[in-house]
């Protein structure tokens, strides 16, 4: 391989896959963390999309090039279906990214199990 492809090839993946290293660790990391970043970037253009939306559909021109604030647009259901559709495909992508962490984490079983068998323990207490 030539050095210029060479190059172009250790920028593409620098770029992509950032500084390789051989530690399986930092490689999950920053793969997680590269989702996290895609996920946030798709929630803030979810919030500034939405926002343009239901302020254009506040302000519609409704005589002769006036601008009109017209509260009704509000209360019409095309002013909130693309928010609604598309966060449908946003809730998605949150549990493709935080996966089933977000109701039960990693330790919450163990969290219940400890409780109940302290709650046991002090009913069992309680009659001796």
């Amino acid at each position: 391989m030539g050095r210029f492809r060479r190059e172009m090839y250790e920028d593409y993946t620098r770029q992509h896959f950032g500084e390789y290293t051989d530690d399986p660790n930092y490689n999950a990391a920053y793969r997680r963390v590269k989702r996290l970043k895609r996920f946030y970037s798709h929630l803030k253009i979810y919030i500034i999309v939405n926002i343009i939306i239901i302020v254009s559909s506040l302000t519609r021109d409704r005589s002769a090039g006036l601008m009109v604030m017209d509260l009704s647009g509000l209360t019409e259901w095309h002013t909130y279906s693309t928010a609604f559709f598309w966060g449908i495909g946003l809730l998605a992508h949150a549990l493709s990214v935080f996966g089933s962490d977000i109701f039960f984490g990693n330790d919450w079983e163990k969290k219940k199990i400890q409780k109940y068998m302290e709650r046991d323990a002090q009913n069992k207490n309680k009659w001796e």
